[in-house]
């Protein structure tokens, strides 16, 4: 099947970003110190949980940075990680929400305006169409190889890396899927880097244009 090549309305460009490392005291006035035993090979550091675990935090310090409300999904029946609520701005509908599955990769296949990813056909149904109460998206995180990476802290700032894009799929058709079958497979999307995630780029995924594309 096609490609998915539609992703909403951009709204940025990403940032540049870059990595840190942090390493113990030494023990005695001079000589190297060896890195702690978590550093060197801890089992199941940066694995698949630890780096999906990493994904879901870095939508919810967005979120919490633009004075959202937000809900996790402790069963994930329906596809749906997150649930933002917005108090609205002035003349607009008061109180509405908005619906997120978050991935995170750290194998990227980037192009010059997109990010190919490739979903689930399960997920990427519970994503497609417009049978939903609230819009829902896709946030994508891109994070390093190395976890080690992943974030930087000190007295002036905390730096996650590297960032996130969404996603929108509700002018997209589900994927038909044969009762008989398991429903594996994945179908490829094309994820604008215009759609860059930030805490002012969060408040536009409210917007009326979203509501108008669901059954509401």
């Amino acid at each position: 099947m096609a490609d998915s090549t539609t992703g909403g309305i951009p709204h940025q460009q990403p940032n540049d970003l870059s990595r840190p490392l942090c390493a113990p005291k030494p023990a005695g006035p001079s000589g190297p110190v060896a890195p702690p035993a978590w550093v060197q090979g801890s089992q199941g550091f940066g694995d698949n949980g630890h780096r999906g675990a990493f994904g879901e935090e870095f939508i919810r310090m967005l979120a919490t940075a633009a004075n959202l409300d937000v809900t996790r999904k402790e069963r994930d029946r329906v596809g749906v990680d997150w649930q933002l609520g917005y108090a609205g701005r002035r003349g607009t509908r008061r109180y509405p929400a908005i619906e997120a599955q978050v991935k995170c990769t750290s194998s990227p296949d980037l192009h010059d305006d997109h990010i190919r990813y490739p979903l689930k056909v399960k997920n990427y149904n519970q994503l497609a169409g417009n049978d939903y109460e609230m819009p829902r998206f896709l946030f994508l995180v891109l994070a390093p190889v190395d976890p080690i990476a992943w974030s930087h802290a000190t007295e002036e700032r905390l730096h996650l890396s590297h960032a996130a894009y969404w996603l929108c799929l509700h002018d997209q058709k589900p994927v038909h899927v044969d009762p008989g079958k398991s429903g594996s497979g994945t179908r490829t999307v094309h994820v604008p880097r215009a759609n860059l995630l930030t805490a002012d780029s969060l408040h536009d995924l409210f917007a009326e244009d979203y509501r108008n594309l669901v059954g509401v």
